[in-house]
C-alpha cells in the first residue's frame, strides 16, 4: 500500500516517577525474552517487568510534546496527539507488559506515549547480522472506533539525534506499523533522499501481511526485522510470527544511499502509538481520528530484544 508521509520524529525528556493507572486491565505476558539461537547473542533486552503504573526503565528515553525543539511540527507525519510522560499514557501494567494508551480530553485533544532506547548502536557488523524483535499486541479496537490509531515499532539511524533534518538518508526501519484497526502489519525501509530517490520516498519500500492466526488486534504477535550482512549482497527482512513477508536487497538501493544508511554507528529503537497523520488518513481516505474514535485502547509490549551474530 502507498502512503505519502515523512518520519522526522524524536524528542527527549527525563524520566520521572508516576502514579498507577486505574481501569485498564491487561492480559498477562506469556513469554520471557527468548534465549538467543545458536550463533546469536542477546545485545539488548527489556521484558518490562515492574510495578504497575511505573515508567519504563532508564534504558529508555521518554519523548514528549508535538515535535523536537527545532524539528518538524507534528513529528513530521501530521499526527495530532501530544506525547507525555504521564503514566496514564505510558507505564508498566504490572503483568510484564509496557502499555501505551492514547487518551482524549474533554476538549477533544489527544495524548499518547512514545519511547526510544538510550542506546543508538544497534547494527549488523561486517559479515554479521542483527535482529530487532518485539512481542506485542496492537490496540484491540477495530472499525470506526479505531480510526486514527497508528501503533509502531521501528528504528532510526543514530545521526538523526542532534540534527533532526537528515531523514531519510540516515535510514529508518519500520518493523511494525498498523493503522485504523486493520488486521495488517506493514514493514518499510526509508532511505536516500526525499522525495523520490532509490527508496521511493516519501512512501519508502514496503510490504504488508495479515497477522497469522489471531488478528493483530486480538492477540500478541512477534514482529522481527533482520539486517543480514553474511552473504555477498546484504539483505533486510521483515517477519511476523516467524513468517517472512518482505525483504529489500542492497542491490535495490543506490550504492551511495546504502552506504550512508549503513556506515554510521547504528540505530535506536522506538515504540509509540500516534493518532492521525498521513498514513491513517491516506488509508481511511479522510482525516482521522474522528468523533467515533474510541480513546483508551493500549498497545501492550511484552518484550523488546536485539540479537547479533
Amino acid at each position: 500500500m502507498t502512503r505519502p508521509r515523512t518520519r522526522h520524529r524524536v524528542a527527549t525528556t527525563t524520566l520521572a516517577l508516576g502514579l498507577g493507572i486505574a481501569g485498564i486491565t491487561a492480559p498477562p505476558a506469556a513469554a520471557d525474552i527468548p534465549p538467543p539461537e545458536e550463533g546469536w547473542t542477546l545485545t539488548f533486552g527489556d521484558d518490562f517487568t515492574g510495578e504497575a503504573g511505573s515508567l519504563p526503565s532508564s534504558d529508555w528515553i521518554i519523548d514528549t510534546g508535538t515535535s523536537y525543539p527545532g524539528g518538524p511540527a507534528n513529528w513530521g507525519t501530521g499526527e495530532i496527539q501530544t506525547y507525555t510522560d504521564d503514566p496514564a499514557n505510558l507505564s508498566l501494567d504490572g503483568n510484564g507488559n509496557l502499555q501505551i494508551t492514547p487518551l482524549r480530553d474533554d476538549a477533544g485533544g489527544w495524548t499518547s506515549g512514545r519511547i526510544e532506547t538510550q542506546r543508538a548502536d544497534f547494527k549488523a557488523e561486517e559479515g554479521g547480522a542483527v535482529r530487532i524483535e518485539a512481542r506485542l499486541q496492537v490496540p484491540n479496537v477495530t472499525g470506526d472506533a479505531a480510526l486514527g490509531y497508528w501503533p509502531a515499532f521501528w528504528a532510526l539511524g543514530a545521526p538523526y539525534r542532534g540534527d533532526y533534518w537528515n531523514w531519510p538518508g540516515i535510514g529508518e526501519f519500520d518493523v511494525m506499523e498498523n493503522v485504523n484497526g486493520k488486521n495488517e502489519t506493514h514493514g518499510v525501509l526509508h532511505c536516500d533522499v526525499s522525495p523520490g530517490g532509490s527508496c521511493n520516498e516519501t512512501e519508502g519500500l514496503g510490504g504488508s501481511s495479515p497477522c497469522p492466526g489471531e488478528t493483530c488486534q486480538a492477540g500478541f504477535h512477534t514482529y522481527r526485522f533482520e539486517w543480514d550482512r553474511t552473504g555477498d549482497v546484504e539483505e533486510l527482512r521483515w517477519y511476523v510470527d516467524g513468517q517472512q513477508f518482505h525483504s529489500v536487497s542492497e542491490s535495490q538501493v543506490s550504492p551511495e544511499a546504502w552506504a550512508t544508511m549503513t556506515s554510521h554507528e547504528g540505530f535506536f529503537v522506538l515504540l509509540n502509538v500516534a493518532m492521525g497523520g498521513a498514513f491513517p488518513d491516506k488509508d481511511a481516505g479522510f482525516a482521522t481520528p474522528t468523533e467515533a474514535t474510541e480513546p483508551g485502547h493500549p498497545m501492550l509490549v511484552d518484550y523488546v530484544a536485539v540479537y547479533n551474530r
